[in-house]
């Protein structure tokens, strides 16, 4: 009541605005009706308990997904939706954070291809040898039409929509950049105050001054690092969504990774570099174009601007004049620094995969002993990288020393001239000048005034220097963004061109036959069993070269049941019959018929040699599948141990730590261990047919046909390849490859028929036949080693052996002498040394 009665009686105006809503309203609220206050006395009661209710349901939501989060992550695991797109959870500060991938459309990869594969003659990319369907690798990385048709068609694919979280970012990013900039035109008016008060001998003034120089060092202080952590995060925003992108193409379900190295060749082996450092590199810099190249520019504008109303249009005219000189100058003499980058990231990689190379092949390396070798290679590659950056590095030095005296101090000296217009031509000093004819009168005033304005000119002057140094320093680093540009835009064009097999021979040639541009045969999926009609088994060739072909119109079907065997010596393209069914080898001409994919009425293939994945035990018996793939099957980790002991590797759960034990598992399990971790897949995934490429040559015969009877038992249609004849019991029929009098042949026959028991009895007969001759080809091959023994002389005579060589009667002779010395009695050692001199006198 007592701070009432102050409140009335104070004649403060906001208090009397107080007193007046509060009397409006209590005259309101007394003409409101005792039904309308119940109401709403109701209303306020029923919205506190249902915000009580959704806070509580809100937060017990959030702790539910924070537990399902910690449980998903330890697992390694998470959900899948049904538009395809994947939940996971990562670690966040002392709790996990939700993260929502979503694929890539298949319509956004067919709206794309044509910014890929088809580039406009007007970019300088369809005017190649090559046709428009391929990436051309001879454009140069360049400041030119084809740099900007690259960069907006990655642009695209960074900033796929005006709403996206990239365009967020990008726009916080620009108003802080504009904040930036009034904060620097005001930074140069309150340092001319401070000096002018200073000169003055102003302290009130004075001390006010740097009260604000404080306030505003701290808002240019926190807008700085902003700006800088904006740029971090498009930098993030734009890699993750290219490395998305490239790796919906790259592990698409057309094999897209495997065809890039082994068919297509247009990035050799380096994609891994290409997806790794170069990305990074290319949205670091495509982040920092923003802040490099449209900041300077708006602060050029704007500082110009300033300067004109202080210096007036004699000014403006130098500095647009300077700009354009400087900007001449440093164009003429600018090395190639695109082309220069370009080059030396593709080296990079070069020396990189050696190293990779290296480890990947340490203990064949190191049975041979080759180190010496191997580092000749890698001293080699190095000497190839360092030359070539020191000849980049000669370069830059030229370069650094005349961009450095030209943007510091011939731009410090001409701003010096500028300012200074105001002094000594106050006709032509604008509104600088005005203020010195103004101030004539008084010395004093005039001198505080020409200091002020020439601080804030000075600062002016200094903030354009840096902006166009900005902008000249731009130029360089617009050259190294157009050659991570080029290499990031072939890497696309190259996945674009793998995924849509869209190869065509280049212009004014006939394709080869049997090249990625002459694939007309047909892959037919959903085909109950594996059926081939004339196709022709070709090792594919890097295009645009043609493949050779090792086996001329295979033709044989596989139905539910009917066991198939291919054998044949090696190189005859065994391995290639799986690599044609699968899919990673083209169908030149006819027809492939097969399942679709993995599953209970799907195909699997069991590769020569055993991959083993990252991850636990589990993931090594499921891949692959992951966790969550098996939990949606309803299996546990008893189904996994029940198929661990079919393949009798039961004791590798208590062997390794459990199932959800990590270890490189290719070190730690042998040869026969990863064979039957293989054959415990395909007990898993259990499917409809499977294909073992040497599955069973490193496990014993015993447990080779336990693993081929249990997966018969699972009603898995067995396609194997191997040279053992003793897993004809397990099969069917026999596919037979080999070398016939017209070249590459193939056989299918029926094992266990009349037919093939005919043909053991001739290849015994043979072998009899054979044996019969022996003694004949043993006295041929004597009469041949006599006459190569023999040496003439010209004339005809034969000349006589040398008197080392022994006849064969002297042979004979010692022989019967060193029988009978090996069945005497131990002699002495003078009877040795005797009958040793004898041995020696007959020699």
């Amino acid at each position: 009541m007592a701070v009432q009665s102050t409140l009335r009686a104070s004649n403060d105006p906001l208090v009397t605005l107080y007193n007046h809503y509060l009397a409006k309203f209590r005259s309101r609220l007394r003409r409101t009706t005792r039904t309308t206050r119940l109401l709403a006395t109701i209303s306020l009661i029923l919205s506190i308990i249902s915000s009580s209710y959704g806070f509580s349901r809100w937060w017990r939501n959030r702790r539910e997904e924070k537990e399902r989060g910690k449980r998903l992550h330890r697992r390694n695991s998470g959900l899948r939706g049904k538009d395809g797109s994947r939940t996971i959870y990562v670690p966040y500060k002392s709790s996990t954070a939700k993260v929502i991938i979503h694929p890539t459309k298949p319509t956004t990869f067919d709206a794309h291809r044509r910014l890929f594969l088809n580039p406009p003659r007007a970019a300088g990319l369809g005017n190649n040898e090559l046709t428009p369907q391929v990436p051309p690798p001879q454009t140069k990385p360049g400041l030119n039409l084809a740099f900007l048709h690259q960069f907006l068609s990655l642009l695209s694919i960074m900033m796929p929509r005006w709403n996206s979280k990239e365009t967020g970012l990008l726009v916080s990013h620009g108003g802080f950049l504009m904040l930036r900039t009034y904060l620097s035109l005001v930074v140069a008016r309150l340092d001319g105050e401070i000096v002018r008060d200073l000169v003055a001998g102003n302290g009130k003034a004075f001390l006010w001054g740097i009260a604000k120089w404080l306030g505003i060092g701290t808002a240019s202080s926190y807008t700085n690092a902003m700006i800088k952590f904006l740029q971090s995060k498009v930098s993030i925003a734009f890699r993750t969504r290219l490395t998305r992108y490239i790796h919906d193409l790259y592990l698409s379900s057309n094999l897209t990774y495997y065809k890039l190295a082994n068919l297509d060749g247009g990035i050799g082996q380096g994609a891994d570099q290409y997806i790794t450092q170069d990305l990074t590199l290319f949205c670091a810099s495509a982040a920092s174009l923003y802040s490099s190249l449209g900041k300077p520019f708006v602060d050029l504008c704007v500082f110009n601007y300033q300067l004109f109303r202080s210096l007036g249009p004699l000014a403006l005219t130098g500095l647009l004049s300077n700009y354009f000189l400087t900007a001449t100058i440093l164009r003429r003499l600018s090395p190639p620094f695109g082309k220069l980058k370009a080059v030396e990231a593709r080296r990079e990689g070069e020396f990189r995969a050696l190293h990779a190379r290296l480890i990947a092949n340490a203990e064949e390396v190191a049975f041979y002993g080759g180190s010496s070798m191997e580092k000749l290679f890698l001293d080699k590659g190095f000497k190839e990288l360092k030359g070539w950056m020191e000849g980049i590095y000669s370069l830059k030095i030229r370069y650094n020393m005349l961009e450095d005296f030209v943007l510091k101090y011939s731009w410090s000296a001409f701003g010096y001239l500028i300012t200074s217009l105001p002094v000594f031509l106050p006709a032509w000093g604008g509104l600088g000048g005005v203020l010195e004819l103004a101030d004539s009168a008084e010395r004093g005033r005039r001198e505080r005034g020409r200091m002020k304005e020439f601080i804030t000119n000075k600062r002016l002057m200094l903030s354009l220097a840096d902006a166009g140094g900005r902008m000249m320093y731009s130029i360089k680093d617009l050259s190294e963004l157009a050659g991570y540009t080029s290499r990031i835009y072939t890497l696309i064009s190259t996945l674009h061109r793998v995924h849509a097999n869209a190869y065509a021979p280049p212009r004014g040639t006939h394709p080869d036959i049997f090249s990625l541009s002459d694939v007309q045969g047909t892959i037919q999926k959903g085909f109950d069993g594996v059926r081939l009609e004339h196709v022709p088994v070709v090792a594919p060739s890097l295009f645009p070269h043609g493949g050779d072909e090792l086996l001329d119109m295979l033709s044989f079907i596989v139905r539910p049941g009917e066991h198939l065997l291919i054998s044949g010596p090696n190189g005859v393209g065994k391995s290639a019959v799986a690599r044609i069914v699968a899919g990673l080898w083209p169908v030149y001409r006819g027809l492939v018929s097969r399942p679709r994919s993995i599953g209970m009425d799907g195909i699997m293939f069991l590769p020569q040699r055993p991959y083993l994945s990252i991850g636990t035990l589990r993931d090594q018996v499921i891949y692959p599948h992951s966790e969550i793939d098996m939990r949606d099957t309803g299996r546990g980790d008893r189904d996994l141990q029940r198929v661990l002991e079919e393949v009798r590797l039961g004791y590798l759960a208590d062997r390794e730590g459990g199932w959800d034990c990590r270890k490189e598992w290719k070190d730690v399990l042998s040869g026969g261990e990863k064979q039957r971790m293989a054959m415990a897949r395909l007990m898993y995934h259990e499917p409809r047919y499977a294909f073992l490429d040497e599955g069973t040559s490193a496990v014993s015969s015993d447990v080779e046909g336990l693993l081929y009877e249990t997966a018969k038992a699972k009603g898995i249609t067995l396609i194997t390849i191997s040279t053992r004849a003793s897993l004809k019991k397990y099969h069917t029929f026999n596919l037979t490859m080999g070398l016939g009098p017209d070249g590459m042949s193939w056989d299918l026959d029926r094992i266990g028929t009349e037919q093939e028991k005919l043909h053991v009895e001739q290849e015994l007969q043979d072998l009899r036949e054979r044996l019969a001759q022996v003694e004949h080809w043993q006295a041929r091959k004597e009469e041949i080693e006599r006459e190569l023994a023999k040496v003439w002389v010209d004339g005809g005579d034969e000349l006589p052996p040398p008197p080392y060589i022994v006849e064969p009667e002297d042979q004979d002779q010692d022989q019967d002498l060193e029988r009978d010395l090996d069945q005497k009695p131990e002699a002495q050692p003078e009877q040795d040394l005797s009958s040793a001199e004898d041995v020696g006198e007959v020699d």
